[in-house]
């Protein structure tokens, strides 16, 4: 039987408003660039994660829908540009994420710095997320992250292990779980990851990697079905059930994780502003 989710209908003054803000900075938001299947509520809401650094990845992880290629040239303007949108759109919390960047001396982290810089001098109340790549680990490229002023840090482990190199085929499991820890350990900031289910892992799997996230110091978690955006990408193994998804939520505030977002249609940036208040 094919799954077909439902998700909420956009009211159209509300996208439209969105889309035109967006153009006219000629910004890019992940909610468009990965077929988000929230984008339209998110947008009624005046939400959105914003994608920096171009929309072209420079990696090709197998589930994802962003463009992949030679990264684009950097745009000195975005700082500016995203802190006028978000000043427009009324915004008080935003998260912040980006393709990857390998082809970058320090990975886009300075760029990040500089647009969490830029929004702040223009919305100094605003509480902003980044959702941000490993950066190879690379600790003076962390660090920039960290001292940014940002709210909360991200990284998303979207896999258990044993997928891992299947689905992120550049990146690495124990590299972000590094890059986690070491957001957790240097900063006073929430840290925050996420799963995608459905992908082939075993619920004890599932579990196991929840638990190693929680060792390095993640204290937010989101979990979400898997959907596949082509036929070219990874295929879905398996459809969770809502109550799956409510199950392994009360399971995962046992474990000890402060905040939990869990659901069929939930992505890692789904009601960001309310996770962990």
């Amino acid at each position: 039987m094919q799954f077909k989710p439902k998700v909420k209908a956009p009211h159209p003054e509300f996208v439209a408003n969105m889309q035109k803000i967006l153009q006219k900075n000629e910004l890019m938001t992940v909610c468009e660039a990965a077929a988000c299947p929230n984008r339209a509520e998110c947008y009624e809401r005046s939400s959105a994660t914003f994608m920096i650094l171009g929309d072209v990845c420079t990696r090709a992880c197998t589930f994802c829908n962003v463009k992949t290629g030679h990264g684009v040239s950097v745009d000195a303007d975005e700082p500016k540009k995203l802190a006028n949108a978000i000043e427009e759109l009324g915004l008080q919390y935003v998260v912040i994420s980006s393709v990857d960047r390998d082809d970058l001396k320090d990975y886009g982290a300075g760029h990040f710095a500089d647009c969490v810089r830029a929004v702040k001098e223009k919305n100094p109340d605003i509480k902003i997320e980044l959702l941000t790549p490993d950066f190879h680990y690379d600790t003076k490229a962390l660090d920039i992250v960290i001292q940014s002023g940002a709210y909360k840090l991200a990284h998303n482990q979207e896999t258990v292990r044993r997928l891992s190199k299947s689905v992120r085929p550049q990146s690495d499991y124990d590299r972000s779980l590094k890059v986690l820890e070491y957001y957790a350990k240097k900063s006073h900031l929430r840290v925050k990851s996420s799963l995608m289910l459905g992908l082939g892992e075993s619920e004890n799997e599932l579990r196991y990697s929840m638990r190693e996230l929680l060792d390095v110091g993640v204290s937010e978690l989101t979990l979400g079905q898997y959907l596949q955006p082509t036929s070219k990408h990874h295929k879905v193994e398996k459809y969770y059930s809502q109550e799956f998804f409510d199950a392994i939520k009360e399971e995962a505030y046992a474990m000890g994780f402060d905040a939990v977002a869990s659901g069929i249609l939930v992505r890692s940036s789904y009601f960001a502003e309310e996770l962990g208040r």
